[in-house]
């Protein structure tokens, strides 16, 4: 009886885990999982893989993969594509890591921040909640409809287009155009 017991409490947290897990939404046709990091999610990501690229390039992967908490806006690989031809490759090159570093950390805040927090935020804020990144852009955050968007210091207004996707260290929300520092 206690081998029983044993195997089914066993077979229940496992299949209580499979459930948490498939509350997590899919991401460039991945399952995202919250007990892995940003990286070791992001990596596996079809939409994510001129992201991906460039956190490596700009040498991000260790910080990425660290403690947190992080709450990381990705932008897409169509949101990279919507640049300026050229862009991301000339972004790219051993020479502008700099630039690319502070762009990428332009998308991290430090903190873990779920859309039902950010939501609160905004309202309590009267509309619009300015927040500061590790990048130190400041964006402001607003509600669209139930929705998250995020201007960033140049006007440009990006989309939540998939929010909450929990990390073992914080918080991926994926959006739709890349957010650019005044420069």
């Amino acid at each position: 009886m206690r081998i029983f017991t044993t195997a089914l409490l066993a077979g229940t947290v496992a299949l209580a885990a499979g459930a948490a897990y498939a509350e997590n939404p899919m991401v460039g046709g991945a399952a995202m999982y919250a007990d892995k990091n940003i990286v070791e999610n992001a990596v596996n990501s079809k939409d994510h893989t001129t992201l991906v690229a460039a956190v490596q390039a700009a040498g991000l992967f260790e910080t990425l993969q660290g403690a947190g908490p992080f709450t990381v806006f990705a932008p897409t690989n169509e949101a990279f594509a919507a640049l300026p031809a050229g862009t991301v490759e000339t972004l790219l090159k051993p020479e502008n890591k700099d630039q690319l570093t502070k762009i990428l950390t332009c998308h991290v805040v430090g903190a873990k921040a779920m859309s039902a927090d950010v939501l609160k935020m905004v309202q309590d804020d009267g509309g619009a909640h300015k927040v500061k990144t590790v990048g130190g852009c400041e964006f402001t955050l607003k509600d669209d409809g139930g929705k998250v968007t995020i201007t960033d210091e140049n006007g440009n207004v990006a989309n939540v287009t998939i929010a909450d996707v929990e990390q073992s260290n914080g918080v991926i929300h994926v959006i739709d155009k890349v957010l650019l520092p005044k420069m």
